[in-house]
């Protein structure tokens, strides 16, 4: 019989958990409308566990629109509204309005560097910083890059950009390759 693959120990939960942690987190994104849809969903995040965001994730996606940048940043008052009716997402007015405001933040931060991937990525030098943590317990919850980045979107209006948003946002999209050593995903 196999032995059973070792994860990091925030994936041995659910099995969204386990197929978004074998699957997604940590592969380097560069696709804007994907890097998009990462920092709203990490912001989403912010209070609860990401297995709540995981399991509400092709709501957003339907919501908004595929996350399409210029179609979130696009939307109305009385669409943001109509979606705190909606059981399928977090319903936080604040989360929602900043959803948009991030869209439309990015839309100028793209127009300005030429894509999100550019920008975001410079924040580690354009390459995974490689971690080599021996168990969760060492991984930090935010970094210098976390802060520089933080401190950057916030200066350019987005919202729900903290450094610990920031950070696990990095972590996700693989700007930042944090798999624990006996991780069976570790690089």
């Amino acid at each position: 019989m196999a032995k059973p693959l070792t994860r990091c120990a925030w994936a041995d939960g659910s099995e969204i958990e386990r197929d978004y942690h074998d699957t997604e987190w940590g592969v380097p994104l560069h696709d804007d409308r994907l890097l998009f849809e990462c920092l709203i969903l990490e912001g989403a995040q912010a209070g609860l566990s990401w297995r709540t965001v995981l399991v509400k994730r092709e709501r957003y996606r339907q919501v908004f629109h595929g996350f399409d940048i210029a179609r979130v940043a696009a939307m109305k008052d009385r669409e943001l509204d109509k979606l705190m009716l909606d059981p399928g997402i977090v319903r936080n007015r604040l989360k929602l309005s900043a959803t948009r405001g991030n869209a439309q933040a990015a839309l100028k931060l793209i127009d300005e560097a030429g894509s999100l991937d550019a920008h975001l990525w410079s924040f580690v030098d354009g390459k995974p910083i490689r971690n080599r943590w021996r168990d969760r317990g060492q991984v930090p919850a935010s970094t210098a890059e976390s802060d520089r980045m933080s401190k950057d979107l916030k200066k350019r209006g987005f919202r729900f950009v903290g450094t610990t948003i920031c950070y696990a946002f990095m972590q996700a999209t693989g700007m930042v390759d944090d798999h624990v050593a006996d991780c069976f995903r570790k690089a």
